[in-house]
């Protein structure tokens, strides 16, 4: 059986280090197998090539369940050849029996980056750390290989959004797929409804002269917006909601609902503006 930089053997002693810790960094796979189980010698080879080829992606460790029977144990391995994904210190996927080659494949490719995911997450960090610009840059190389990706096309969505663009994103959002992501888009889909309105002069009833003390602020509100000062958007919006929870038949309520989904829930703006607005409308 080849070795490499790669593929490495394990054991008892040393299966935390090799496997635990290095699956902090890097996916491992381990494959449990003995000499006697003619399935493993079958399923073994098939992994050591895509270990190759993989060039880094994933390390394969191989344990000998015959030398190490407490490991084999400590895994519940009560078949081989069993097969256990490890990320991040944990398991997080298996299989048991010698399985095809396009399966085997299949598994993996659930199991490492692609080169896709990884732009995507650069991008959506990009988002975070209010650089919309090149998160739009990264969303669309992902598009120009995989245009029907809905995790792009939220990601593009939103960039356009933080940079005022909301006519554009209308059209993405008419054409979104339905997908996991499908309610996300259509969270931020009045915020980009109200942004279009403003833009066309639109976003008030009536004319300028006839508009009350509400219209004017949500037309302040939107502004602000428009220059990037979302934490004012979102106390101007709320003041609105506290003296009409209704307005606009609740267009406003679903605005601010939409801006903190164009945030996401890790930023620090929306826990607190989720638990105003819930103090507002409750």
């Amino acid at each position: 059986m080849m070795a490499s930089d790669f593929i490495v053997d394990v054991s008892e002693a040393d299966f935390d280090f090799e496997v635990l810790a290095y699956s902090q960094q890097a996916p491992v796979v381990v494959d449990f197998w003995a000499d006697w189980c003619a399935p493993c010698r079958v399923l073994g080879p098939i992994l050591e090539r895509i270990a190759l080829e993989a060039n880094g992606s994933f390390r394969l460790a191989r344990v000998n369940v015959d030398e190490n029977p407490n490991l084999a144990l400590r895994y519940m391995v009560r078949s081989i050849p069993a097969v256990k994904a490890f990320k991040g210190g944990k398991m997080v996927s298996e299989f048991v029996g010698a399985q095809p080659e396009p399966k085997v494949r299949e598994f993996l490719r659930a199991l490492i980056p692609s080169q896709d995911d990884l732009t995507l997450e650069k991008a959506f960090s990009l988002l975070q750390m209010q650089q919309p610009k090149s998160a739009e840059k990264a969303f669309r190389e992902v598009l120009e290989k995989t245009p029907d990706s809905p995790v792009a096309q939220l990601g593009l969505v939103k960039s356009l959004l933080y940079q005022g663009r909301a006519s554009e994103c209308q059209g993405l959002l008419r054409s979104f797929p339905a997908s996991r992501e499908y309610s996300s888009a259509e969270s931020v889909r009045p915020l980009a409804d109200a942004l279009v309105r403003m833009e066309n002069g639109n976003l008030t009833p009536g004319d300028l002269e006839n508009e009350n003390i509400l219209d004017a602020a949500y037309r302040n509100s939107m502004r602000l917006f428009q220059r990037g000062n979302i934490p004012a958007t979102l106390d101007g919006l709320l003041d609105i909601l506290r003296q009409d929870k209704r307005y606009r038949e609740g267009e406003v309520r679903r605005v601010i609902l939409g801006i903190l989904e164009l945030l996401g829930e890790n930023h620090p703006l929306t826990r607190q503006y989720r638990n105003e607005l819930a103090s507002v409308l409750f």
